[in-house]
């Protein structure tokens, strides 16, 4: 709107101000000093004149508005100075001019204010205290809708149990909220002057490298070459289904890896990490070896350098952590990510850092749901070792709604030592506990009844020399370390290998000993409970078959497979430095295996390229292996 018609229609339907108020302006003109053409200018200018102070600008508003006359000279300016007040945006300008109009209020200022008010409302023009009350938005905080999947991930809904935390993923925060970062410093500048010398130019390197949330890049790593891409396969009920591609130049590597897996040439993949050194499959490779040569530092470095890799070919849509991208484990090219983002786990629990294993969990739960990596049969442990009781007692009722995680082993005797620490910190804050939820004696009681089995084989593998559990492990009731089901007796076998260390603590001891002794004392009264829960287990374990078979009880363990240096040059027959690890199945495979250790065979069955075929042939292998 021109200011000329605003002028016209202001004129129009601006009624005639009382003889007061005129006087009272008067007044206040007379009080002020008249304006001069030196202090005075067209306020339009001010949006081009950056050189014209704040002060000057408050001082020709405020003049303006205390000389307005009924002229049509003064209601121009008057309209050019609202016109101001809509276009500019500068908010110094607006909060000192409110402040010098509350120090000075105006005769007959309030009434002159609704007049106006009323005419721009007919108008249908805002008023310029809307515009000043408007808060931009604080781009410093976190928002909802400002996702974008590369650490700037916030929680959708607090409810979503699987919601991911992107600053505990990063192991360095959470040994600094340990160990302080005084101590945390202190340490990795000793570990950098103790380190080899870093290649030339690795300062500048680091400015290059790509900013990720699961691990952060070192300075003497390379550059990242692009050579590993992901692309968007479908849509499918609000989740979106991903898949990585291989470029020209990896795929060139791949068939280079593949050539010298095929002759045992560790040399060959070696020389592809110099010229390719992002190739996902020649890490996890060196890294294998380096874990059995002993220097786990160096395993976890190579790990750390895949899942950098990997992370920087994701897609710009591919937002893992929000919950609505999966990656299929199915497809054979993202086996790759589960298996590292699974070692890289195991290395976080070996540095003893908890939280950060419990959301890489969470994680690969969400990459996937069906958890091919047995990601739910760790994710306890993880949990009680990072103290997240509430969270734990919180997935295992809203983990796919159906409330049955507490059938598992692992569940069963977690979920009671996770009530039992609640209530030692619900009794030390005087919180009164719920009386809808069980207690931890109660918890503790249905695990031993419905996993007797657990209990020997805890006694076994902690150990607790305690005179009592002599006494108790001879009781019919758990004096048997079998179920007779191959499933439950292999996810038994996952979860005393894994948890067995938290039962070393002394109240936890006493804790599960009361317990066992309260069961012995229930079945002599009445024995129809252990029948009772006996078929409950037999209907939860229904299978025949050994439906968890992938999943290998060394994969959830804590020791780390070595070979001495003589092992390991056996291990390496070829002068060229192969691995006597035949990468293909079938008979030929069978005829490698004769006249071979049975350790050194042990031990090549957990390198990357070994396939033994089905898991149905594994202990035929096996068995051949022995013999050997």
């Amino acid at each position: 709107m021109s200011v000329r018609l605003m002028k016209k229609i202001l004129k129009e339907q601006q009624p005639a101000e009382p003889k007061q108020l005129i006087d009272s302006e008067d007044e206040s003109e007379s009080e002020s000093p008249p304006p001069s053409s030196a202090t005075f200018r067209n306020p339009f200018d001010l949006l081009d004149d950056e050189d014209y102070t704040v002060d000057q600008e408050n001082k020709a508003d405020i003049n303006d508005g205390s000389s307005i006359e009924n002229s049509d000279e003064k209601q121009a300016s008057t309209t050019k100075t609202t016109a101001e007040a809509f276009l500019l945006s500068d908010s110094k300008f607006k909060k000192k001019k409110k402040k010098k109009n509350k120090e000075k209020p105006q005769p007959g200022s309030k009434d002159k204010e609704d007049s106006w008010n009323e005419s721009l409302e007919q108008l249908s023009i805002k008023d310029d205290s809307s515009h000043l009350d408007y808060v931009a938005p604080d781009h410093g905080k976190y928002n909802p809708t400002n996702l974008n999947g590369r650490g700037k991930v916030v929680k959708q809904c607090t409810s979503f149990v699987l919601q991911v935390d992107p600053k505990y993923l990063n192991a360095e925060n959470e040994l600094r909220r340990i160990f302080g970062s005084r101590v945390v410093n202190s340490f990795e500048k000793g570990h950098q002057a103790g380190s080899s010398r870093q290649p030339r130019g690795g300062r500048r390197g680091n400015q290059s490298h790509r900013k990720t949330i699961l691990v952060c890049p070192l300075e003497h790593w390379p550059r990242w070459d692009g050579s590993l891409s992901m692309e968007l396969v479908e849509t499918r009920d609000g989740i979106s289904y991903f898949r990585y591609v291989h470029i020209s130049s990896y795929s060139q590597a791949q068939r280079a890896f593949e050539s010298a897996k095929a002759v045992h040439d560790f040399n060959g993949i070696v020389n592809i990490l110099m010229h390719h050194p992002y190739h996902v499959d020649s890490l996890i490779t060196l890294a294998d070896y380096y874990k059995f040569s002993g220097e786990l530092q160096m395993s976890a470095d190579c790990t750390s350098r895949c899942l950098y890799a990997l992370e920087c070919a994701w897609h710009p849509m591919f937002t893992p952590l929000m919950g609505n991208c999966q990656l299929k484990f199915s497809c054979e090219i993202n086996k790759l990510l589960f298996s590292v983002l699974f070692s890289h786990m195991k290395n976080m629990d070996r540095r003893g850092c908890h939280r950060s294993a419990l959301e890489l969990c969470k994680l690969l739960l969400l990459l996937d749901s069906d958890d091919p990596m047995g990601v739910l049969f760790c994710i306890d442990y993880y949990s009680l070792r990072a103290e997240e009781f509430t969270w734990l007692e919180q997935f295992s009722e809203q983990y796919k709604s159906d409330n049955s995680l507490w059938l598992f082993p692992n569940f069963s005797y977690s979920l009671g030592v996770c009530r039992y620490y609640l209530e030692k910190e619900e009794h030390a804050k005087d919180i009164k506990v719920e009386d809808l939820k069980a207690s931890s004696t109660d918890l503790m009681k249905q695990a031993l009844m419905l996993h007797p089995s657990v209990l020997k084989k805890l006694v076994s593998k902690v150990p607790l020399k305690d005179k009592a559990w002599t006494s108790i492990i001879k009781h019919n009731f758990f004096s048997s370390d079998q179920t007779g089901t191959s499933s439950l007796d292999h996810l038994i076998n996952i979860y005393v290998e894994r948890s067995y260390i938290i039962w070393r603590l002394p109240d936890l001891q006493k804790f599960l000993r009361d317990a066992a002794l309260s069961v012995i004392e229930t079945l002599q009264n009445d024995g129809s409970d252990a029948r009772d829960w006996t078929c409950v287990r037999k209907e939860a374990f229904s299978s025949e078959k050994n439906e968890y078979s992938h999943l290998l009880v060394s994969d959830f363990s804590d020791s780390v497979p070595t070979l001495p240096p003589d092992n390991l040059q056996n291990f390496m027959v070829d002068p060229r430095g192969e691995v006597p690890n035949n990468a293909q199945p079938g008979n030929h495979r069978v005829q490698d295996l004769t006249d071979r250790n049975a350790i050194a065979v042990l031990l090549e069955s957990m390198l990357p390229w070994i396939n033994y075929g089905s898991g149905h042939d594994q202990p035929d292998h096996d068995e051949q292996a022995n013999e050997g």
